[in-house]
């Protein structure tokens, strides 16, 4: 497989196209690399490659998702991606997404008469709405405390992720 920067497409890699016993291996055998410098080590071991540790995080990510049956889709957020995609991404429907897109909370170009949507717009409005989310629950929460109707204190809300 050549490594040259050619563009390539979105690829899913799903579990059952790997062997689930090699993926438990691999994740019994990078859990003891805390500390040390991973590194990627060519077949014939004439060369080694100091992996940074920001791959080495997405190798753990997919590693366990594909160990927990979960598929992964590895695509630049260059790609644009239908509406009925990026409503999937968002876990919304359609209609919901195109009115999003229509209020400009989210960029779309027409490509045609088809709307198409950056997969990197689609990830910074979910992290957006995300911390959004969480601010609403936290004021909706500290108010409730405040009324006494919800017995809640800051260490039984659940940790940020």
């Amino acid at each position: 497989m050549s490594l040259t920067r050619e563009k390539r497409q979105p690829r899913t890699y799903l579990p059952s196209e790997i062997d689930s016993r090699a993926i438990d291996e691999f994740i019994k055998q990078i859990q003891n690399i805390h500390g040390k410098k991973a590194t990627l080590t060519s077949a014939d071991g004439a060369q080694v490659i100091e992996l940074p540790e920001p791959l080495f995080d997405v190798l753990r990510q997919v590693a366990d998702a594909l160990s927990n049956g979960k598929g992964v889709t590895v695509a630049p957020q260059e790609s644009k991606l239908t509406t009925q995609s990026a409503a999937d991404f968002l876990g919304m429907s359609r209609p919901t997404l195109v009115k999003l897109l229509e209020s400009g909370e989210v960029p779309f170009e027409l490509v045609g008469r088809h709307r198409r949507v950056t997969l990197r717009d689609l990830v910074e409005y979910k992290d957006k709405f995300r911390v959004e989310r969480r601010a609403v629950l936290r004021k909706m929460a500290r108010e409730g405390q405040e009324a006494g109707i919800l017995d809640l204190t800051a260490a039984d809300m659940p940790g940020r992720r």
